[in-house]
């Protein structure tokens, strides 16, 4: 799915949880800014129902002289107006309330209700209910100027709605940096390396590793730096070769031009170089071109059978052999579904090679059985075979064994694996009983 792994949604995850984070904030925080700053602090609400507590003692031990003796004695001490009503909102004291003291009694608030001054800036009027028998009584008092939550301040504001706020800001810049940035500069870094020629140190990093576009832009880069870095290699590698290849041949034909041969025989050795100097730069041009376009080959139902039969009369014209050394125990039935020319070249490049190491007299067998969806094919000569461990060597472009007979340039194996790989099979070599075994699994065709 395109957007399965997009970078929108985490993106968007990520922004919705800042959000989230700083709404959680505000809420919670700032419900607790607003009990610290407009409701009284528990010692000072149970300062107050201190004083409601000691009313009613005096109340129920000296009555209403001795309460209003109180009532006065804490309006002096704390500097404020109070007074101990009944449950009728009468007053238990000797004193009775004046219509102006009345409307204080408008607006009394409870204890743990918030606390800010209001219009005029007039102290509110606290309610505190008697502790034991709040049916009988309670004391109304105006709170006093010491105990008033000083509210939200400049700083406090400053703090919930700029720092905060900022603090939130910031932490989603450096995730976003993280998300984004960063690897964006990452990958800024390995480009100007890759410009600069620094192949060596372009490794693939953790950043091909995320499932968004961003972990495909840097998988899509690791490719190509890779193919970049092969073409290097194989370009280095065809110019030494080339190079040396082509002046073994035009050595040859020096020597052979000064020596006192007849012109036959000079003639003889010029064309049998000319054709290896071709040979090899058909051969090398095939494979830059296999291995740099990596061409879409278009596959077709092959009977495996009918190809090698057409490649056993040609190479037993060429070699002299005859072709009950190179035996099919394939039948009919045998298709697979692969590019006629291409398959042609890589089964021809594994014959004549099996052909060039075999002994006098040996066999070159061609063999195979169906694996499911696939055709496994086996070309087993009768030579003297490859140590275990050069197995997967032979295959590397212009590489020759050392000890091992027959001319060549060590393409052919190169040019049948990248033209077997290209069709979605696979080519390997394993050790023979006698000699060596060429392995090939091609998706099975259908015979038309």
């Amino acid at each position: 799915m395109k957007w399965r792994h997009s970078l929108l949604w985490k993106l968007a995850l990520l922004q919705v949880a800042c959000c989230l984070l700083l709404a959680w904030l505000l809420w919670s925080w700032g419900l607790e800014v607003e009990r610290s700053t407009y409701f009284l602090s528990r010692p000072d609400r149970q300062y107050l129902a201190d004083y409601a507590a000691e009313a009613e003692d005096v109340w129920d031990h000296q009555g209403a002289p001795g309460l209003e003796r109180w009532r006065r004695e804490v309006q002096a001490r704390e500097h404020t107006w109070a007074v101990v009503l009944g449950p009728r909102l009468q007053s238990l004291t000797a004193t009775p309330l004046r219509d102006e003291e009345m409307a204080h009694l408008t607006f009394m608030r409870k204890l743990d209700w918030p606390m800010s001054k209001r219009l005029q800036d007039e102290l509110p009027f606290v309610s505190i209910d008697f502790p034991r028998h709040p049916e009988d009584g309670r004391l109304v008092m105006q709170l006093p100027e010491r105990l008033l939550p000083s509210g939200v301040t400049l700083n406090t504001y400053a703090l919930t709605h700029a720092v905060v706020p900022a603090l939130l800001a910031l932490l989603l810049g450096i995730l976003l940096y993280r998300l984004l940035v960063a690897p964006l500069a990452e990958l800024r870094e390995r480009a100007n390396a890759l410009r600069a020629d620094h192949l060596d140190g372009l490794g693939d990093g953790g950043l091909a590793m995320r499932r968004d576009e961003l972990g495909e832009l840097a998988r899509a880069f690791d490719h190509m730096t890779t193919r970049v870095r092969q073409g290097l290699a194989q370009q280095r590698q065809l110019l030494r070769t080339l190079s040396h290849e082509i002046r073994t041949p035009l050595a040859r034909l020096r020597i052979a031009g000064d020596s006192p041969i007849g012109e036959q025989a000079l003639r003889d050795r010029l064309g049998v170089e000319v054709d290896n100097m071709q040979r090899l730069v058909d051969d090398s041009l095939n494979l830059a071109w296999l291995d740099t376009e990596r061409p879409q080959l278009l596959a077709e139902p092959v009977v495996v059978a009918s190809v090698w039969e057409a490649l056993v009369s040609d190479a037993c014209f060429e070699q002299g052999w005859s072709g009950e050394r190179l035996p099919c125990l394939l039948d009919e039935h045998c298709v697979v579904q692969v590019h006629l020319d291409s398959f042609a070249q890589a089964l021809e490049n594994l014959l004549r090679n099996a052909m060039r190491h075999s002994p006098a007299a040996g066999k070159v067998t061609l063999a195979g059985e169906r694996e499911g969806e696939y055709w496994h094919l086996r070309v087993t000569d009768q030579g003297p075979g490859v140590p275990e461990a050069d197995l997967e060597r032979i295959f590397e472009p212009y590489l020759r064994l050392s000890g091992t007979p027959g001319q060549g340039f060590g393409l052919g194996l190169s040019i049948a694996r990248k033209a077997i790989t290209l069709q979605g099979g696979e080519l390997w070599a394993s050790v023979a009983e006698r000699g060596l075994c060429m392995h090939m699994r091609l998706r099975a065709g259908v015979a038309a």
